[in-house]
């Protein structure tokens, strides 16, 4: 009764919010969509409930952490469908594809092929070894503290940098769609996802992914229906007509390709040289491979099989998704484009930015109902989203540093949890400060930044420590430290914060991405400072790969703590 009481006065903080919303929405210059509304409130109470459900379930560090490892692979797969798939990725990706053409596949192309990489190389070896967090599996074999607070650091640089992005881009999107002030929005939103983590824990977060994602890949299948239908499923035909809704288009990006000769199927609309090319194929694929709020997720299944068949799955339904953001973005071409009612003629944008595309797609297609759900689906994929990152942010305080660095190891559960939920409530309350702070950035680097991080300061560290028996503690601590601190120095120093948000005249760094720059920093310092490494500690830490490759592989002891 006391959880179902703190969940009620929770709740009715959302609630007061939302009648203000409704209040405020109700203004002529904020016109309401009842059904967005209807629906966001189903979805809203449906996973409320789920939460409730979820924390008279949750008794154990286990069960917070990892849902006691009772997600079967298909789950698995379809929540870590439902993280990983943003609204960046819904909204921006086909956005892209609308406003540069071939170019957006980089970004579909980028985050896809960073799956087979933990597929083949780390899904089995991540449940094998670890427990609760990727920190698990570095600290295996390597000095607990120092590893476990670098990894907890890259953790929470990447979950705050995320969160930032996600709470703006909510903010901004609520407000276009529902009426919602910014405020309130983000208030929202920061308040479901601690509802969410500290109450439900990775049981009930697990639920509200695998509803997200279901509802995201119905909304985008019809959309790509209902486009490809206005051409009677000719591809050829479907092609040809993006050509002339290009010609024919009010906006500023197609007047400026149609000006300048470029064919919208070609490459060179967004990506300009080879280097800032593979640099953000670097960061997009290997970034994937390090993000804490994915790698936590193969800690939820039984054993290396359901973890296997997780990324299989996740693998099929992420294809699918951004094969469908790609039909959608040329769809937007064909349909929205020449449409002044989707278009400000007179500036020569697109009604509420290029990111509005695949929601304008949705009435372009289903009609104001469908537009209904299409927002309320957009809602809800935010909220899936930075419930992973907040789970992981306040795993990382409570498991890695409080329990292992600082405790060492020696901590009841009960006061692990506690914590947990506590860095839960903290790291919602700064993501909706500075969700609201940066309401007038341009934050899109930020997602940028996080993926350049995971690649740099995380995949590197941990990749090594499962394949290379000769990483060592002081190699992995200054290989990991280059790979973050160059990653951030690099992108403040690029045109992206430098000029665009600083204000500065020229960028004193040439590059957009600095992947391949701060990962080869974070690689070569691990190898280097590890075979420079000759002390005892050393020594013993290569002594302990032989063991750890046999849980590897085979999952013995796998059942049982992590041995540091």
């Amino acid at each position: 009764m006391r959880r179902l009481s703190e969940l009620s006065a929770l709740a009715s903080v959302l609630l007061w919010s939302s009648g203000a919303w409704a209040a405020d929405a109700a203004k002529p210059e904020n016109p309401l969509n009842m059904t967005a509304i209807i629906m966001f409130f189903i979805f809203v109470s449906v996973t409320l409930g789920i939460t409730y459900w979820a924390a008279s379930r949750t008794k154990t560090a286990k069960d917070f952490y990892a849902a006691g490892g009772g997600i079967t692979g298909m789950q698995n797969g379809l929540a870590i469908a439902g993280d990983y798939m943003s609204a960046a990725s819904f909204l921006g990706i086909s956005a892209m594809v609308f406003a540069k053409g071939y170019d957006g596949l980089i970004y579909s192309i980028g985050f896809l092929v960073g799956w087979p990489v933990i597929l083949f190389l780390m899904a089995e070896q991540l449940r094998n070894l670890g427990r609760y967090t990727f920190a698990d599996i570095v600290s295996f074999r390597l000095s607990r503290i120092p590893i476990r607070t670098l990894s907890a650091l890259g953790t929470l640089c990447t979950v705050i940098l995320y969160l930032i992005a996600q709470m703006v881009g909510a903010g901004q999107l609520i407000r276009t769609l529902f009426g919602l002030p910014y405020e309130y929005a983000v208030v929202i939103v920061g308040t479901l996802m601690i509802l969410y983590v500290a109450f439900g824990g990775m049981l009930a977060t697990t639920w509200v992914q695998i509803i997200k994602a279901v509802l995201l890949l119905t909304g985008a299948t019809f959309i790509a229906i209902g486009a490809l239908n206005h051409v009677h499923f000719d591809i050829e035909l479907f092609f040809r007509s993006a050509l002339e809704g290009v010609k024919s288009s009010g906006l500023a990006d197609h007047k400026k390709v149609v000006a300048e000769n470029k064919d919208i199927f070609a490459p060179g609309g967004l990506v300009s040289d080879p280097i800032s090319a593979i640099s953000l194929g670097l960061a997009l694929m290997f970034g994937t491979a390090g993000l804490p709020h994915i790698l936590m997720r193969f800690f939820t299944v039984a054993n290396a099989k359901e973890a296997r068949k997780s990324v299989f799955y996740a693998t099929g339904f992420i294809g699918y998704f951004y094969i469908l953001t790609f039909i959608i973005g040329f769809g937007a071409v064909v349909l929205v484009a020449p449409n002044p009612h989707y278009v400000d003629l007179a500036k020569g944008v697109l009604n509420g930015g290029n990111n509005m595309a695949a929601i304008h797609m949705a009435h372009a297609t289903g009609g104001d109902l469908f537009l209904g759900f299409i927002s309320a689906v957009a809602f809800a994929t935010i909220l899936a989203v930075v419930s992973g990152l907040t789970l992981a942010g306040a795993s990382a305080v409570s498991h890695d540093i409080y329990a292992n660095a600082i405790r060492g190891g020696k901590v009841d559960e009960r006061v692990e949890m506690r914590i947990s939920k506590i860095a839960a409530l903290v790291i919602g309350i700064i993501a909706i400060y500075l969700g609201i702070q940066f309401e007038k950035q341009n934050v899109a680097f930020m997602v940028g930044l996080a993926f350049a991080i995971a690649a740099s300061a995380n995949f590197p560290i941990l990749i090594l420590s499962i394949y290379w028996k000769n990483l060592t503690t002081r190699g992995a601590l200054i290989g990991g430290s280059l790979g973050l601190i160059s990653t951030v120095v690099m992108v403040v120093l690029s045109k992206t914060v430098w000029v665009d948000v600083l204000g500065n005249k020229a960028a004193l760094f040439p590059y957009k991405d600095p992947a391949i720059f701060s990962m080869t920093l974070a690689f070569v310092g691990c190898w280097l400072f590890s075979k420079m490494d000759s002390s005892a500690q050393a020594q013993k830490e290569r002594a302990l790969f032989a063991p750890q490759r046999v849980r590897c592989e085979t999952g013995v002891g796998a059942t049982g703590a992590s041995k540091h």
